[in-house]
């Protein structure tokens, strides 16, 4: 039985964007990177109180996940931009809503779960006993696809621009608030929340603003 036409165009651009992501691993060992340099200097500028660690380490983790999350929309959909990839993509039949729901999934495949998988690591730093990382864990799990999701928003609205980094995190930090601080406080079920309600909306969103400022 054949495979409908999306099914096979989404499967291809997931694996393209993962292929070109192994190929440009200094790009994500470098936003990787950041990531545990942010969340592993707190430790370093305070005093080493294992409580105040403690204490402050979700916020840390947190707030890092977020900056890094900040510098990886601004390439989300740059490279493809610049060589005119985007464009022919948006003449193909296909629904450019499989465009950005397979560089979202793709993020997160090659960037969020690492990120994910380091925060357990740098739990260690703050000395957060088992069941607090693993709530940590868990939360991030649940709300990095909400940081993706709503920085490839941002992205879609500033391809293009120049300073457009920037630009995207001044638009999105505003609408990761609550997913910031709810996973902060460990509430992983209200993050979940937030999560089902950006998946309803955003890569819709995403795809609208890409549309309109390629066009």
């Amino acid at each position: 039985m054949n495979e409908a036409p999306q099914w096979v165009m989404f499967r291809w651009l997931l694996w393209r964007e993962v292929i070109l992501a192994w190929r440009r691993k200094s790009d994500v060992l470098s936003i990787l990177a950041f990531f545990m340099i942010i969340a592993s200097l707190f430790p370093l500028g305070l005093k080493t109180e294992s409580r105040l660690l403690q204490t402050i380490a979700p916020g840390v983790v947190w707030v890092s996940a977020l900056l890094t999350s900040m510098l990886a929309a601004g390439r989300l959909f740059a490279g493809d931009h610049m060589d005119g990839t985007l464009e022919q993509m948006l003449i193909t039949p296909q629904p450019l809503l499989l465009v950005v729901a397979g560089k979202i999934l793709a993020q997160w495949l090659v960037m969020g779960i690492p990120l994910v998988v380091i925060s357990a690591l740098v739990a260690v730093q703050y000395d957060l006993p088992l069941e607090e990382t693993r709530t940590l864990v868990a939360s991030l799990m649940t709300g990095m696809p909400v940081l993706i999701l709503i920085g490839a928003i941002g992205a879609g609205l500033t391809i293009g621009i120049r300073g457009g980094g920037l630009v995207v995190a001044l638009i999105v930090l505003p609408l990761c608030i609550p997913v910031l601080v709810f996973g902060a406080g460990g509430n992983v079920s209200l993050v979940g929340a937030v999560l089902a309600t950006t998946l309803v909306f955003a890569p819709w969103a995403a795809a609208s603003a890409l549309r309109v400022s390629v066009e």
